[in-house]
């Protein structure tokens, strides 16, 4: 009898031991499962950053583009002493039309928006703000030729201030005693190149009233870039300039393909000269003239975009070369510059021959309304920032090679 009980009392320890390794094999295999599943997630993550071609996602891309508007229509929201400006984003109709695109990237203000996704290029104007300019952000839009022909678009209603009259001729410049820093010089070394992939880009103050577009073989961008190209000589920076005009010298010429044409004459500046450093490439922006004009001590300057293209994979560069441009603009000239804006490969180039250098940029100086004057006075202000920062990267270099 006694030994009956002892049988039960050890199968039902067995069964109960057996009970208590299941539970637990089952909550050890849940237990490494989930920390694998983290484990991956984070690694996913990291790989994400590390590879990431554009900062579309990013919390910095998408903070760096809302407006101050936004943030005080939130806090009106709040606050019931503060009042919501007339124009909140936060209106009905706004928040409509921000939830659509947001759900269905399709813009209710922009019909061509409805196509984009389905046809390649037809979003290629789409840009992605890196580092803000003074005032509200407002991205660069590309034209091509083809898209202003056959019309004669109409008077700014907005435009600042009323347009001056330029002969295509840079105007001559201030004679100035030289200084200890106009004595630099690279001597016989040019180290920037200054070229234009799409060369006629024109403005409508230097064409005549009957003209279909902003588009000219004879006054358009390439002045601007020469003027930019002096302007650097003047103060010690060698550097060479490319007017080539690629419609009028390459056969069967495609706009479409206007940077690989231009490649071909980067590369080519390159092999006839390996000590060039600094590659810009010139345009001007198709947007109106209250875009693309500022108004400092009195005098109207064109206002500039820099544009990264994120194809480029090491668009990060090139970046801080831009930026380092941009951030001296704001502190001597606020408001002359719109900011630091990429784009990704699928909005147009995305590439722009940036990875020929990583100094170097695509900067467009002003609209299709701004005079020559007032490219070349923006042109000039670039000079003097761009030669400021290639003197005090000599001088950290040779503080490097003295150290060592």
């Amino acid at each position: 009898m006694k030994r009956g009980f002892v049988t039960r009392d050890w199968a039902f320890a067995r069964a109960k031991w057996r009970r208590m390794l299941i539970t637990g094999r089952a909550f050890f295999a849940l237990s490494v499962c989930s920390m694998l599943l983290f484990v991956i997630l984070g690694l996913g993550g990291m790989v994400q950053k590390s590879l990431a071609a554009s900062p579309v996602q990013s919390m910095k891309g998408w903070a760096a583009s809302l407006s101050g508007h936004f943030f005080q229509s939130l806090l009106s929201m709040e606050l019931p002493q503060m009042e919501a400006p007339a124009d909140s984003p936060l209106q009905t109709g706004r928040m409509a039309a921000f939830l659509l695109r947001f759900m269905t990237d399709i813009n209710a203000n922009d019909p061509k928006s409805l196509l984009a996704l389905e046809m390649p290029g037809m979003d290629r104007d789409h840009s992605v703000l890196l580092r803000p300019g003074t005032g509200e952000p407002e991205a660069p839009e590309d034209r091509s030729p083809l898209e202003d022909s056959g019309q004669t678009l109409p008077p700014d209603e907005d435009q600042i201030g009323t347009p001056e009259t330029a002969s295509p001729e840079p105007p001559a410049r201030d004679d100035r005693k030289p200084g200890i820093e106009e004595t630099r010089s690279t001597g016989n070394r040019k180290v920037a190149f200054i070229y234009h992939s799409h060369n006629r880009e024109s403005f409508y103050p230097e064409l005549s009233p009957d003209s279909k577009g902003a588009d000219s073989g004879k006054v358009n961008v390439t002045l601007v870039g020469k003027r930019l190209a002096d302007k650097l000589e003047e103060l010690g920076v060698g550097a060479s300039h490319s007017s080539k005009d690629y419609a009028a010298t390459i056969e069967s010429y495609n706009y479409n393909f206007s940077y690989k044409y231009s490649l071909q004459t980067v590369r080519q500046a390159l092999a006839a000269n390996k000590e060039l450093k600094y590659f810009f490439d010139i345009h001007r922006d198709s947007q109106r003239r209250k875009k693309t004009t500022a108004s400092i001590n009195g005098k109207d300057y064109a206002q500039v975009y820099f544009i990264i293209g994120h194809r480029n994979p090491d668009w990060r560069e090139n970046e801080a070369f831009a930026n380092q441009i941009h951030e001296q603009l704001e502190k001597t000239y606020p408001g002359l510059s719109r900011g630091v804006w990429g784009k990704t490969a699928a909005n147009g180039n995305g590439e722009y021959n940036q990875s020929v250098a990583p100094d170097s940029v695509l900067i467009e100086i002003g609209g299709v309304d701004n005079t020559l004057e007032e490219c070349y006075r923006t042109a000039d202000v670039l000079a003097k920032v761009i030669a400021e920062l290639y003197w005090d990267r000599e001088k950290t270099v040779k503080a490097d090679i003295s150290v060592k």
